[in-house]
């Protein structure tokens, strides 16, 4: 995978390296993803996060909340390493991960990073002894800590005690913007708390999460005016399919451009049956699409319209893109550069010939009307034009021959 060059001056943050994978400092914007496995079911999420890694994910968070997965971790470890699977791993802390860090230090050195969340560390009086706990293991480990605030579950201490100066103010803000800055308040204090117990400062990323577009948009201005810390950005309870997609990808959007964001994940529902993948593509697709990265080759395909009645180039555009991102594991090591390659998969003869041209290689099919012929462009030049039932078979090997030439040998790009 590669990084794009992309006119956006990036927030200089810190760099905070979780096992190979370094996150801020200007490092490539990293793509990470979370299992929805019972992390006690060591087969499950062994079999998951290898899925989550193949897609392209640099980190893949699993939840650490009964005795059972926390034993288990060290086994999952063990197992992706086993299958040469060298993601690093993210515990996910609520309520008792002082308790489980503590009772199980396989589990806490197998972790690359612990995700905190201030709001659910603990209640009361233990509140700041479990927080410091947290802390204090992962400063024995050597291990960077996320802490990660989260509008359902935003410390109410910190709530209670900026509702109470609003109110006192000589002129008070309304009730969602003081609950913004709250978000911030809790994470930069929580951060400079874990400081003082002596986690160091580039062990540190933040994160405040919410479900509402410009909420987030919002709080995570703020959060980058407070100071350098590298930032994990993500919409917290997306939703579903389409909505799930297009809120993420608004949110994100306007924060990357802007230069805000070190992390990102994409936390959509999975519809039933669906890959979870599905959250690292969508991922993968905002940084591309922005310019940011390059993951894998990207099919510029035509809408359709009345000129194009046949659905051909529909279905070729979909098996083209498909075959693309299967192939990337291995294509990952064996064409590099592979990942910034453009296809073009057009369906009548207005744009086709010319979006065609723009891309390494590109296939103008007939449209309703135009003669039964495809002519094929390589790096601008038309080398062929394809005719009969085959074209699509005919086409794909002309994109597998094109690579190989391009990727795959002494002195190829």
């Amino acid at each position: 995978m590669s990084q794009s060059r992309h006119p956006v001056e990036r927030r200089k943050t810190l760099p905070v390296a979780v096992g190979p994978v370094t996150i801020g400092g200007q490092a490539p914007i990293v793509v990470q993803s979370m299992t929805n496995t019972d992390t006690g079911d060591i087969d499950a999420t062994v079999r998951q996060v290898a899925e989550l890694a193949r897609a392209g994910s640099e980190l893949v968070r699993i939840t650490v909340n009964h005795e059972s997965a926390a034993k288990a971790v060290p086994a999952i470890r063990e197992a992706l390493d086993a299958q040469g699977c060298s993601v690093p791993l993210v515990g996910d802390f609520h309520f008792n991960g002082h308790r489980l860090l503590t009772d199980y230090p396989e589990c806490a050195e197998a972790l690359a990073k612990y995700r905190i969340n201030p709001g659910n560390v603990g209640k009361g009086e233990k509140k700041d002894s479990q927080f410091a706990t947290m802390v204090e293991l992962a400063c024995r480990y050597d291990r960077p800590v996320r802490i990660g605030v989260n509008w359902g579950s935003l410390d109410q201490d910190v709530v209670a005690r900026m509702m109470d100066a609003n109110a006192h103010a000589a002129q008070p803000k309304d009730a969602e913007q003081v609950m913004r800055e709250a978000m911030v308040e809790s994470a930069i204090s929580s951060a400079e708390r874990a400081e003082q117990l002596g986690l160091a400062k580039d062990h540190i990323i933040l994160s405040c999460k919410m479900s509402n577009v410009q909420d987030l948009i919002a709080v995570y201005r703020m959060l980058a005016d407070r100071g350098d810390y590298a930032l994990h950005l993500g919409l917290t309870e997306a939703g579903m399919g389409s909505k799930g997609i297009v809120a993420s990808t608004a949110a994100l959007s306007v924060l990357l451009q802007e230069g805000i964001g070190d992390t990102i994940r994409v936390s959509l529902t999975p519809a039933p049956g669906e890959a979870r993948t599905r959250e690292v593509v969508v991922a993968q697709e905002i940084l591309q699409s922005m310019g940011f990265r390059s993951f894998a080759p990207m099919v510029t395909a035509c809408p359709g319209c009345g000129r194009t009645t046949s659905d051909t180039f529909q279905h070729l555009a979909e098996d083209i893109q498909t075959y693309l991102r299967d192939q990337m594991p291995a294509w990952r090591t064996q064409y590099p550069g592979v990942e910034a390659m453009q296809v073009a998969v057009m369906g009548c003869v207005v744009n086709g010939p010319g979006e065609s041209k723009h891309a390494n290689i590109g296939i103008s099919l007939p449209g309703t009307g135009e003669r039964p012929s495809a002519p094929v462009f390589v790096d601008g030049e038309k080398v062929a034009t394809l005719k009969g039932e085959g074209i699509a078979e005919q086409f794909k090997r002309m994109v597998d021959e094109y690579i190989d030439a391009r990727y795959g040998g002494p002195g190829q790009a």
